[in-house]
């Protein structure tokens, strides 16, 4: 393996590095990258379960990051259109620009959530409203998705464990 891969996946690791892991599989899992961050903190906090409010907001704050980074290509790309086309015609978005930003209390949803953030930006919704809207839907999720699976026994964990190992 290349040495700049193992030391890549070395640095990404759980146990050793911790929260930058989480901050970082959260921020690119918030782009149009198929990734999520969900499990990542999840076994972060059950290795440490002290960690469970401060790796939530370490979450939160990638997520939210990587949603602006939606938004800031969202807005770029309405820039380009608009010099390179002419005026946008985004009737079809009206429902969207009548919400506002509070639209993006959805922005954790999957498959269409990173989608919400750039269209935010191509509407050119104003950056600090969106960026505060993210971050309240991305935390409530996380906190909710993170307590539900905490709640799940150990014994099931350690039975998908096994399952996971025999495959």
């Amino acid at each position: 393996m290349d040495i700049n891969l193992h030391n890549f996946l070395v640095w990404l690791s759980l146990p050793t590095v911790g929260l930058p892991a989480v901050f970082s599989i959260s921020f690119v899992s918030a782009t149009l990258l198929p990734l999520g961050s969900e499990p990542v903190l999840f076994g972060y906090i059950k290795l440490n379960p002290e960690m469970f409010w401060p790796a939530v907001f370490v979450a939160t704050a990638g997520n939210t990051l990587g949603g602006m980074l939606n938004w800031l290509m969202g807005y770029g790309a309405s820039k380009a259109h608009e010099k390179l086309l002419g005026p946008r015609d985004h009737k079809l978005l009206g429902w969207f620009e009548k919400l506002g930003p509070p639209a993006l209390l959805l922005s954790w949803l999957p498959i269409v959530g990173d989608p919400l953030c750039a269209v935010a930006g191509w509407l050119r919704l104003p950056w600090l409203s969106c960026m505060i809207y993210m971050a309240v839907g991305k935390f409530v999720r996380y906190v909710t998705m993170t307590y539900a699976l905490l709640l799940i026994p150990e014994e099931f964990w350690t039975i998908i464990g096994r399952w996971l190992g025999f495959l």
